[in-house]
């Protein structure tokens, strides 16, 4: 018996702020998440599976339109004319209490119920399904004790959307633990909710899937679904990556390098694992350039070179076609600061009047306020989110005050005193 697990597919997750990307692929963007479900069920057929599990929020939210759900439908209409069963629990995007709009689906998927938890058996297979629907978007209870208890001799399969007993960047959903998942007998848990792949348990088999297709920057590296054999009730699983895009974050460390030649060589070289078989997708790299280097100087002198310098070793690359999302700067110029601080000059002066505020907390936050209130009020919320610092937080304002303190001692050193 062999089938495939999966979850949280978010089809059609509204991705916000792509526009002020200059060259950004939006268009590809935006439908990945549908890619990698066509990529879910060529799979499927190509594997000859028996049955798909889907753990919970296959959309993001409630359709705009009938678009989202007949796209999904479709892809269950391939599935039926190939013989493959669907099992579906609602998670708390995709839940009862937030779809509005309904469209009757093949007699191919089963939608676990969300008034209790119930089991469908598959009598040939002798595999027993268990599983229960979230009636709304928030589900504060431990749902697994209202499930049924296992079928004896059959292959038993708990379905389940929930964050355990927790899981960081996630919200708390259908809280259980580890002990009562084992205690339910099943022989293999899929659960849904946490975007990152998690084995949780290898005997009983309890898994978190991760999403089907990372949807920004910081939903990295390979997405995709289980693909489980059962062989005289063995079992053996194998990831498979189904990703259209694929996002990565690499940071590089510029300490010492002194040329944009030797920038571009050790972006290339960072770049080679990311793209070790995973040629033929897009890859969405946000670069963090981080240390203590002259090419500082030359960033102050003229923003936006180093940015460049990446973007276009990226042009180069050959074998794999890279968008270069976002390219953060986390540098500083090459100087002893304590001694710089006793100078009497602009930077002497410049330091001993950073190191007086950052040691202030109270000082931090009302410059904080005064300079960058209006600013950063006037940001779109789905940006600030990601990319700004927030001004209650004095290690934000911090990390904010020493970048600002080393574009200036740059510039100053770079012999330009810059606005």
């Amino acid at each position: 018996m062999r089938f495939i697990h999966a979850s949280d597919l978010h089809i059609d997750s509204p991705l916000r702020g792509l526009d002020r990307y200059d060259g950004a692929p939006v268009e590809r963007l935006r439908t990945a998440t549908r890619g990698a479900l066509e990529r879910l069920i060529d799979k499927a057929i190509s594997e000859h599976v028996e049955f798909v599990l889907f753990a919970g929020d296959i959309y993001d939210r409630d359709w705009q339109d009938f678009h989202t759900g007949l796209f999904f439908r479709e892809q269950m209409v391939r599935l039926d004319r190939a013989g493959i069963r669907v099992f579906i629990v609602q998670g708390n995007h995709d839940a009862q209490g937030v779809i509005s709009r309904q469209l009757l689906l093949p007699s191919n998927v089963t939608v676990f119920s969300s008034r209790a938890a119930h089991t469908v058996r598959i009598d040939d297979l002798s595999v027993a399904i268990h599983g229960r629907s979230f009636p709304d978007r928030a589900v504060n209870e431990d749902l697994v004790p209202s499930y049924p208890p296992p079928v004896p001799g059959f292959f038993n399969i708990g379905m389940l959307h929930t964050s355990l007993t927790g899981r960081d960047g996630h919200d708390t959903y259908a809280p259980t633990d580890v002990a009562t998942l084992v205690e339910k007998g099943y022989d293999y848990w899929a659960l849904g909710h946490v975007h990152a792949r998690e084995v949780v348990s290898e005997s009983p088999r309890i898994i978190f899937p991760g999403n089907l297709q990372g949807r920004h920057a910081n939903e990295t590296g390979a997405k995709g679904c289980e693909l489980v054999t059962v062989e005289a009730g063995r079992i053996e699983a194998e990831f498979v990556a189904l990703d259209v895009v694929r996002w990565s974050q690499i940071a590089l460390p510029l300490d010492g390098v002194e040329h944009l030649e030797s920038l571009g060589d050790a972006f290339r070289a960072a770049l080679e694992p990311v793209l070790i078989g995973a040629t033929d997708r897009l890859h969405a790299v946000r670069v963090i350039l981080t240390g203590s280097t002259n090419l500082h100087r030359i960033e102050a002198n003229q923003p936006g070179t180093l940015t460049a310098a990446v973007q276009a070793v990226a042009q180069d690359v050959s074998e794999a076609e890279i968008w270069i999302e976002q390219v953060r700067l986390d540098l500083s110029t090459p100087m002893d600061r304590a001694q710089a601080a006793q100078r009497q000059d602009a930077v002497g002066e410049l330091i001993r009047l950073v190191d007086a505020i950052a040691g202030d907390e109270a000082e931090l936050k009302r410059r904080a306020q005064g300079e960058l209130g209006d600013l950063l009020g006037a940001i779109p919320p789905e940006v600030a989110a990601d990319e700004m610092p927030r001004l209650d937080n004095s290690a934000d304002l911090r990390a904010l005050l020493m970048d600002a303190e080393a574009t200036v001692l740059a510039r100053l050193a770079a012999g330009t005193t810059g606005t």
